[in-house]
């Protein structure tokens, strides 16, 4: 993660006012203790992994009170719209070849309900993105 640490240099922070850890993780476990991390940042993760209910209470005990959760996931399409048919239809294929990839899963809802003080989410688009188009950005914070 240098690329990270340049990033935070080019900001003009001072080395020692920031640190970053990077970790990989199949979103069951985290590698970090009880209330431990000030903020978990996903993205496009929420899509792929089984029960994204249970990614998220790890999110929750890994976070400090206070601590954030920000996210950009691609989400499904309105209900009743073409684009969420064609969802609907080629989500089995799609999971099976995508890596686990959900293009209709409706994370606002799973996030909305996962049990945080206060949740901000921001419906848009990607240009181009096609069946994963539609997505969703915000932050989440622990109570």
């Amino acid at each position: 993660h240098p690329h990270l640490v340049e990033a935070m240099r080019s900001l003009g922070l001072p080395a020692g006012q920031f640190h970053i850890e990077q970790g990989e993780a199949a979103g069951v476990r985290l590698p970090a203790g009880d209330a431990s991390v000030d903020a978990v940042v996903s993205t496009l993760v929420l899509c792929s992994v089984a029960h994204p209910e249970d990614s998220l209470q790890e999110i929750l005990r890994v976070l400090k009170p206070g601590g954030k959760f920000v996210f950009i996931e691609h989400v499904a399409a309105p209900g009743g719209t073409r684009l969420r048919t064609f969802q609907n239809l080629i989500q089995p294929l799609w999971t099976l070849v995508g890596d686990g990839c959900h293009p209709n899963r409706e994370t606002w809802e799973i996030i909305a309900q996962a049990g945080f003080a206060s949740v901000e989410i921001e419906h848009d688009r990607y240009l181009g993105g096609g069946l994963v188009a539609p997505l969703i950005s915000g932050t989440a914070v622990k109570g």
